[in-house]
This record gives C-alpha cells, structure tokens and sequence, in this order.
C-alpha cells in the first residue's frame, strides 16, 4: 500500500513538472524578451528601451509583473521626448534571480547598474509602482546621485503589521515547499489572476487586454512566482529597517494615490509617507491600484515636470 502510494505520488509530480515545463516554454514563446540584457555585478538585467533622445526616466514595476507593465499605456505617453527604461526586477520577467535578490538594497543596485550603463553621469526620474515604489525609494536613499525625482504609483512603503501575506505566497516562499507547490502554479493560476484583475483596477476599469499586453502569464512560470513569493514574504521587514532613512531624502517626489485603493491601505503607506518627507501628494478618487493606466497622463505630466525641473537646476 505505502509502495503504490508512493509511487501515485511521484507519477502526480513528475505530471506536474512536465506541464510546468510545458507552459513554461509556451508562455515564453509567446512573450519572449523584447529588450536587452544589462550586465550588473555579474547578473543580467532584462531592460525594454522606449524613446531614443531626451531625459532617462527608470520605471520599476511591482509584485506579479514585469517591465511590459509599463510599455504600452505609461512609456508610449513619452517616448518622443525622454528615454524610457523599464526593467525587470531579479526573477521576474527575464531579469537573472540571486541569493539575497529579496532585499529591497539588491534589487535597488541592480536597477542602479541599470543607470550606471545605460545613463552614465546622468541623474533619471524614477518610476516605481507598488513594490517597486519600495525599490524606488531605496534606490533614492542609497545612490541620490542617479535621482533627480521620484513619481510613486500606488507605492508600499511601511511596514503594515501581522499580517496582508497572501497564502499562496506563504507556501510558495519556502525552498522545499515553495519547489513543490509552485509546479501546480500553471494549471490554475492563470485562469485565477484573469477573472481577478478588475479587483486590482476597481472602481477604475481595467484596460482590454491586459493579461496578454502585460504578459502576466510569465509569473506562472515557476521559478518566476517563487522570485515573487520571496520578495513579498519579506518585504515587511525589510521596509521597517527601510522606513528609518526616509527623512533623508531630499529630491521632489510625487505620488498618485488612488482612494479606492483595496490592495493596499493609502492611509498608512501613503499617509505615513507623507509624515516622514516631504512629498507633492495626487488623490485620485475613482481610482484604484493601477493609477498609471487610468490616470497615465497625468502621471506622464508629473514626470515631464520633475524631468524639466532637473534639466533647469
């Protein structure tokens, strides 16, 4: 009996490793790397380059995405005018994943490499949704002379308490369990974040096809959700320590708050924030956590304004 348990156990696994693999290479057929890859302390960082002339603005992207996030409603607002970078974080989208890639100072020096060799001697406005506000903000606070201004979308920014963990993330995270668990990842999770995305966007509507322009479907993959697990699983502690230096910064920042927001709480990310630095504070009312899709001209025009501002300074 043990025996044929066993042996069922191991035929569901192998299962579930096959059709990982298998969706893993559809997935990537179907959104392949579309940028370059930039070298950092000996790992590769996936960059998509929009605009060929005028000032660098870095975009950084949040938990479950990737740099696509940014290209087709943000990035085509101002490529005419400004070199737009948009970078995969380590582990998602094609960016290599490290030992230590979950702490916030790692992933801010692999989007600094990324400025260090794409806009040598030049200080950039950083763009950073959600988590990657969190990325944004370390960046700001550890190297300040890449930064000319930070434009905050939705971003997490203090340590929330018990709790706000999702529970895949908690089984994910872990190197046994997380190996495991994640190879079950493809068979339901795209079908899942399909029918959830209007939540994230509500009470704003969600753009038609943001699955695919997004490519969402590359978190499935499963090395990709364990990046993604680690990073979340850890970030409350790690902006708790983070928080500490933001009376430190001293470059203009503005953030887009939407009111609605049920991903996570504005009033202690965005309002404690604004306790801690001065920052230039866009509430939008119809608006969840996406402002950059519904609001993407305004928050366009913010980053026009503080790339201006640094080029008269």
């Amino acid at each position: 009996m043990i025996t044929a348990m066993a042996a069922t156990v191991s035929a569901l696994g192998l299962g579930a490793c096959v059709t990982s693999m298998a969706y893993t290479s559809k997935v990537e057929r179907s959104f392949p790397a579309k940028g370059a890859m930039v070298p950092v302390d000996g790992r590769d960082v996936h960059v998509i380059r929009q605009g060929e002339t005028g000032p660098a603005v870095l975009m950084i992207h949040g938990a479950s995405a990737n740099a696509r996030e940014f290209t087709w409603t943000l990035a085509p607002r101002l490529e005419t005018e400004m070199r737009v970078l948009m970078a995969d974080r380590p582990g998602h989208g094609y960016s290599d994943r490290f030992d230590g890639a979950e702490q916030l100072g790692a992933q801010a020096r692999q989007m600094a490499g990324v400025l260090d060799a794409l806009a040598p001697g030049e200080k950039a406005v950083i763009v950073g949704h959600s988590f990657g506000g969190a990325v944004a903000l370390r960046l700001a606070l550890d190297r300040p002379d890449l930064v000319s201004g930070l434009v905050l979308l939705a971003p997490v920014t203090n340590d929330w308490g018990s709790g706000g963990t999702a529970w895949y993330n908690t089984l994910a995270a872990p190197p046994l369990l997380g190996t495991a668990f994640s190879q079950l990842l493809p068979l339901v999770g795209p079908s899942q974040v399909r029918g959830g995305i209007s939540s994230v966007f509500d009470p704003a509507p969600a753009p038609d096809g943001y699955f695919e322009n997004s490519a969402i479907g590359l978190l499935f993959r499963p090395p990709n959700f364990r990046a993604n697990a680690r990073d979340v699983t850890s970030l409350r502690e790690e902006l708790a320590a983070q928080s500490a230096r933001y009376p430190d910064l001293v470059m203009p920042i503005v953030v887009f708050s939407g009111s609605q927001d049920t991903v996570i709480s504005p009033n202690l990310h965005v309002g404690q924030l604004k306790q801690q630095v001065t920052v230039d504070l866009v509430i939008l009312p119809h608006e969840g956590h996406m402002p950059h899709h519904g609001e993407g001209e305004a928050v366009a025009d913010a980053i026009r304004r503080l790339a201006l501002a640094a080029e008269t300074r």
